[in-house]
């Protein structure tokens, strides 16, 4: 069965093989184009998309997460310091936010410059994560992680929709004559059950993110501190610290590896966050073996020129609406702003690394932070700067963008830049100064 995304989406159209068909075979070290879109029309646009597996490929194990994806039905929020009322009708500028809430990760949708308080949710539909191994072939016993997505009886047609695009923006990177980048979380295939879930298999890379890591370092300096366990060894204190900065660079550094990658290949990842972020180890120690890899690419979006000249599609009609009231309007301009908003997506990451591992649990998250740099500071870092030294809770935050006299702050404030056109590109963050071990 093939895969039907783009503007081949229907409320009829199958996205993945049933149980009944066919099974196919597992790829081998470099799949090819042949493996995963049709040969017909190689350079043409990944409208269809056949998988290589079949559900008896697999075996599923345990249930180990969830992802809450939510529709925002009112909400009052605040920008410029101004109290304002919004009703569902003036979602415009979207953007995806990761939001603990129990054990489900909710996905939240806000603007580029509000924060919203007391928002009113429904759960539009939550997918499933498995544990799970290859059961056949050459690659028997490969570990891989599914993420199932639920039929349109439980998640209507967007369900569908996000599971084709994600598994076609796979595809298609895949399908690169530099062969995969290791900074991007593998696609092996997926399959649909007869209640129409569609289940996408992904390569077992690691089970953590930076959410995750982020959480633990928080919180084992909470322990440390309520404990009185903090070494009073300056040498060792200084060493601990040289360790986190060194993961935290090297984890950021792999994103924005594959950012970069994902850019080079005219995708835009457009839900970029720290559970966006895989990870195979957080233990700092480890840092030489960390491998961070990109996911949840079902917000992707398709800038060749030849998409862009088209108009808006399914998951860019947002996207392009503030490319034009930034003064983008021809598709060079608007894949200049759909690169920037990524590089922006990117810098809240990045901020969001750079305090939320080295403050103590519930001090910062990401939502305060994010206030905290476009509300209170109008993304002015200098006096952003300025207002965390005189908190000596964020005192750790300081001096980890202070390495390489301030090279952290320069960063942070080049991709936070309010102009989009200011921004730099993935690669050029890769090659900063202060992605290099040289500020330690």
């Amino acid at each position: 069965m093939l895969l039907t995304t783009a503007n081949c989406f229907s409320s009829s159209s199958l996205l993945l093989p049933s149980l009944s068909r066919k099974p196919i075979f597992l790829f081998s070290k470099r799949p090819r184009v042949s493996s995963w879109v049709s040969s017909r029309n190689r350079s043409s646009r990944l409208c269809r998309a056949s998988l290589i597996t079949s559900s008896d490929s697999f075996e599923v194990g345990r249930l180990i997460g969830s992802y809450g994806f939510m529709n925002v039905t009112s909400y009052s929020g605040f920008q410029a310091g101004a109290d304002f009322e919004y009703s569902s009708g003036d979602l415009g500028q979207l953007r995806v936010q990761d939001v603990g809430e129990g054990s489900v990760k909710i996905r939240c949708i806000f603007t580029d410059t509000c924060i919203f308080m007391d928002t009113i949710m429904q759960t539009k539909f939550i997918c499933r994560l498995y544990e799970g191994r290859i059961a056949k072939g050459s690659f028997k016993g490969t570990p891989v992680i599914f993420k199932v997505y639920p039929g349109q009886r439980a998640g209507g047609i967007e369900a569908d929709m996000m599971a084709a695009n994600e598994l076609n923006a796979h595809a298609f990177l895949q399908n690169s004559s530099e062969g995969i980048c290791k900074n991007l979380l593998l696609l092996l295939g997926g399959f649909e059950t007869k209640t129409g879930e569609q289940w996408l298999a992904f390569r077992g890379d690691g089970k953590y993110s930076a959410a995750d890591f982020a959480k633990v370092a928080s919180e084992k300096i909470s322990r440390a501190r309520s404990l009185e366990e903090m070494s009073w060894n300056p040498f060792e204190q200084e060493q601990a610290f040289k360790r986190k900065a060194y993961f935290v660079i090297k984890l950021f550094q792999g994103a924005m590896t594959g950012l970069a990658y994902m850019h080079n290949y005219d995708r835009l990842h457009q839900s970029l966050g720290p559970a966006s972020v895989v990870l195979n180890t957080i233990v700092e120690r480890d840092a030489a073996y960390l491998v961070p890899r990109l996911r949840d690419l079902a917000f992707s979006v398709d800038i060749r020129f030849s998409y862009l000249e088209e108009g808006p599609k399914t998951f860019s009609e947002d996207l392009w609406r503030r490319a034009s009231s930034a003064g983008a309007f021809t598709p060079m301009e608007r894949r200049a702003f759909g690169i920037a908003d990524d590089i922006y997506e990117a810098g809240l990451l990045f901020a969001y690394l750079a305090f939320v591992p080295f403050c103590e649990a519930g001090i910062m998250d990401s939502l305060s932070l994010q206030r905290l740099l476009e509300s209170t500071f109008k993304l002015d870092l200098t006096a952003t700067r300025e207002y965390c030294l005189a908190d000596d809770r964020l005192l750790e935050a300081v001096k980890f963008l202070d390495l390489g006299d301030g090279a952290g702050w320069e960063l942070l404030q080049a991709m936070l830049n309010p102009d989009f056109r200011k921004r730099p590109i993935a690669e050029a963050v890769v090659n900063h100064r202060f992605m290099t071990a040289n500020v330690l």
